[in-house]
């Protein structure tokens, strides 16, 4: 007698913990984080500039990197570009994509030209630019995973900058892989990714970054 075997279902509080966690570690909110780690544990690295400049500064990330992007998908959404705001087929994702790549760019390029800031973000902005460029030619062929692209990258970088800056930066990249970790099984937990397209997007993340170290250090 053939036995039925059902799909795994995760109970509902389950699964609203794994989207909560999803929405706070969201791609496009990773390089905010980022750049906030680093004028928390390298405030140095700003001469001259005062701490209400600073947080200005973090908040034009967040804007150029996060809310111009996210703000481009709900105008797509609204225009009937894209069926879903949660991109959820690889069709849907490839102008958003190359929207992402476009800020993550000009990121990229200022901070080349702003003599004032640290030169680690050189290759970090490389690096996500890089990821993004990269990880839209692999949409093509499986759904590779943004939050993982995006951890892989966040981890990558804490690990170069305890390496350029010749410090044991051991707890915070403890946090963050165990990090890359819960944000990796909440998207599995959703049903959002399979393995493959999860373990991809980390590596691909985190390869980026030893890229733009290796290009730009």
């Amino acid at each position: 007698m053939n036995q039925i075997i059902t799909p795994y279902q995760p109970n509902k509080l389950l699964l609203f913990i794994a989207k909560i966690i999803s929405y706070i570690f969201h791609p496009l909110f990773i390089p905010t984080y980022v750049f906030w780690f680093l004028i928390s544990v390298f405030p140095y690295e700003f001469p001259g500039i005062e701490v209400y400049q600073l947080k200005l500064r973090v908040f034009s990330v967040f804007w150029m990197t996060a809310f111009f992007p996210a703000i481009s998908v709900f105008l797509l959404w609204r225009l009937k570009f894209v069926d879903s705001i949660f991109l959820k087929t690889q069709k849907e994702r490839i102008i958003p994509f190359f929207i992402t790549m476009f800020f993550y760019w000009w990121m990229f390029y200022l901070s080349r030209n702003f003599k004032d800031q640290p030169k680690v973000l050189q290759f970090f902005f490389f690096g996500i630019c890089a990821a993004t460029s990269i990880g839209v030619v692999i949409n093509n062929y499986i759904k590779i995973s943004l939050h993982g692209m995006a951890m892989g990258g966040a981890l990558g970088a804490i690990l170069l900058f305890s390496f350029y800056y010749n410090e044991g930066l051991g707890l915070p990249i403890t946090i963050v892989t165990l990090l890359t970790g819960l944000v990796g099984t909440s998207r599995f937990i959703a049903g959002s990714h399979t393995n493959k397209e999860m373990y991809g997007g980390i590596a691909l993340g985190f390869f980026c970054q030893l890229l733009g170290y290796w290009v730009m250090m």
